[in-house]
């Protein structure tokens, strides 16, 4: 058993003893076992819960399938519907279990300091969602700040691009939360959160980024509610993404580098704000790390999938057949996914980063090739070698290269809800420069991972179907990147 420099640095989950890298929320697994508050763990097994107003995954642990040590039989098709029901009801309310668990998944792996902290963040969260004056407040900041609804537009000539020789071929529309303030999606839930600091008090923000956009986004809406922000970014990243870094420090934001990539800016990023509990508030832009910030960023990207669903039933009287997204840690696909969930007619297909291959090593292709296991205060599938270190990801998408998932996600992915596919970085290069050719549009690297799975998927659709990509941000911040690689492959 290897030991940490600290006792409250130990927990014990199932037997098997996880080790904290004081003060940041980064874990090594050890090996995988269900977690202390699992529904994986039988109820005699565990202290009595208190009483809950809502649906827990535990209420159907017993009616569950079961193999040795009771871990779900994924291939049961009675267990992963129970399990899909069980998810959907909870997506019904506005909150999951003060655990945040999403079947295995989620959770709240973090030094006892904290849980208080996110206590107390989940309570303030779950005030704001049934506060009117805060919707209000919110809605207003989306229409005349943000500049939603964003358009739900027909791509005509991709969709004669994908007809097949008989003329025939599915409907191409894209979400286009690239033409939203900042760029994209992420000023969403950069606004919304901003909103929710200064509810309780705080002064200061703290968020890290890869691609720069969340970091832009978050700079913007803390100018706006004059609220002090410091924004980490790692080294590698900074290169890539010059014109976000100019744009973060014209919007008074302090940019602080970090040596490595996103996943180290993140670890930064916690550990600064673990320093100042009482002032700072880290600003997630990723559905990941402990609960409730994966669930929160994931209800204020939630207005995605809302309007869909509105323009949708406006311009054709029905609901979308298939919905696509790039997944790096999944805001964006869970913006669109999440209003979707209890509609089984609507495909949910998210579309990860090949990188170079699968085979290569060179990816984020996180549920593709990932294991199950612990990092940044949750579990979900990872990048991890067989101790359990986390491998580095690579995409051509920066925004991409996180070695984790959303939890929620990860959920998705094992109880079938949800399809998840791999392009490489050829392929979305591909993908940029066709939707640039064709429609005039330059949508980001990260979104062009999901126009590019349009290559396999439109020759397998019905003729007429609705397809509906999320092209979650704009791409003048790759242009650069994209003329590059061409003149490479020229």
């Amino acid at each position: 058993m290897i030991m940490a420099s600290s006792p409250r640095n130990v927990f014990l989950q199932g037997g098997n003893t996880t080790e904290f890298s004081e003060p940041v929320l980064k874990l090594r697994r050890l090996s995988f076992s269900a977690p202390l508050g699992s529904p994986y763990i039988k109820a005699a097994d565990r202290p009595r819960p208190r009483p809950r107003p809502h649906i827990s995954c535990s209420a159907v642990t017993d009616k569950m399938p079961a193999t040795v040590g009771g871990a779900l039989d994924s291939n049961s098709l009675t267990a992963r519907r129970l399990m899909t029901q069980t998810f959907i009801d909870q997506a019904e309310l506005m909150t999951v279990s003060s655990t945040g668990k999403f079947g295995r998944f989620g959770g709240k792996f973090v030094p006892e300091a904290l849980i208080s902290c996110l206590s107390k963040l989940e309570a303030e969260f779950i005030l704001a969602l049934h506060d009117e004056n805060f919707q209000e407040e919110l809605a207003t900041a989306l229409r005349d700040y943000v500049g939603r609804e964003s358009p739900l537009y027909f791509a005509k000539r991709l969709t004669d691009y994908y007809k097949n020789s008989e003329g025939k071929g599915p409907e191409i529309y894209l979400k286009r939360e690239d033409l939203v303030h900042t760029g994209a999606h992420k000023i969403n839930n950069a606004i919304a959160q901003a909103m929710l600091a200064k509810r309780i008090g705080r002064k200061r923000i703290v968020a890290a980024t890869g691609a720069g956009q969340h970091g832009v986004a978050t700079a913007a809406a803390c100018a706006k509610l004059s609220l002090e922000c410091t924004i980490f970014m790692g080294s590698a990243d900074v290169g890539r993404q010059g014109a976000n870094v100019l744009l973060i420090k014209n919007l008074g934001a302090q940019v602080k580098v970090v040596d490595g990539s996103f996943k180290d800016a993140t670890s930064e990023a916690i550990r600064d704000w673990v320093g100042d509990l009482e002032t700072s508030y880290f600003l997630s832009g990723t559905a990941v790390g402990p609960h409730p910030c994966p669930t929160i960023v994931r209800e204020f990207q939630s207005v995605i999938g809302k309007e869909t669903r509105k323009q949708a039933e406006e311009k054709w009287g029905g609901k979308p057949d298939v919905l696509v997204a790039c997944v790096g840690s999944g805001s964006n696909a869970l913006g669109m996914f999440h209003e979707f969930i209890r509609d089984e007619d609507v495909r949910l297909i998210g579309v990860e980063a090949a990188g170079i291959g699968l085979d290569s090593g060179a990816h984020s292709a996180t549920l593709a090739r990932g294991d199950v296991g612990v990092y940044h205060g949750s579990m979900s599938y990872l990048l991890q070698d067989e101790e359990g270190q986390i491998i580095g990801p690579h995409s051509i998408g920066v925004g991409l290269e996180y070695p984790g998932v959303s939890p929620e996600l990860s959920f998705l992915k094992d109880t079938g809800r949800a399809e998840f596919y791999a392009v490489t970085d050829d392929e979305a290069l591909d993908a940029y420069r066709r939707l640039c050719q064709l429609e005039g549009i330059f949508p980001a690297l990260e979104a062009s991972h999901a126009l590019a799975y349009l290559e396999k998927l439109c020759p397998g659709l019905e003729d007429g179907a609705k397809v509906v990509v999320n092209c979650s941000g704009r791409g003048d911040k790759d242009a650069a990147t994209v003329y590059k690689h061409n003149e490479g492959r020229v």
